[in-house]
């Protein structure tokens, strides 16, 4: 049996991590939650990570901001989606400069949200 990919969900909104963790487990993957980026570069096993759904703006580190320090070590990182209420066009070239996988506006849409974990999982 393969092993189930395990999405990341770094988020400090509580109900938003709820629903996405409700989304990620009800197609058939693993989840992590993580309250902060912070808590997300805290984690001992992220190598088990096959792909993030991260907030771009949270208390301390940012979304774009962990992205820079997972760009900057040499472990491969998963590919990154990022999420957020603000939808200005400099932090969206930003995450995709960082090499963000996908960058979607919130109120996320399920549908594509599913849609971009697939092809995220499929890289």
């Amino acid at each position: 049996m393969s092993r189930k990919p395990v999405i990341a969900i770094v988020d400090d909104d509580q109900s938003i991590r709820e629903a996405l963790d409700d989304l990620v487990l009800s197609c058939g993957y693993k989840s992590r939650l993580f309250t902060s980026a912070e808590a997300f570069l805290a984690a001992d096993d992220r190598g088990a990570i096959s792909c993030m759904l991260v907030d771009v703006k949270m208390p301390g580190l940012t979304g774009i901001e962990l992205q820079a320090v997972l760009n900057e070590q040499t472990v491969p990182k998963p590919p990154m989606i990022f999420m957020t209420s603000y939808h200005d066009e400099r932090t969206k070239a930003a995450a995709l400069n960082g090499g963000a996988f996908a960058f979607l506006g919130k109120p996320v849409n399920f549908d594509q949200l599913v849609l971009c974990l697939e092809e995220a999982l499929k890289h």
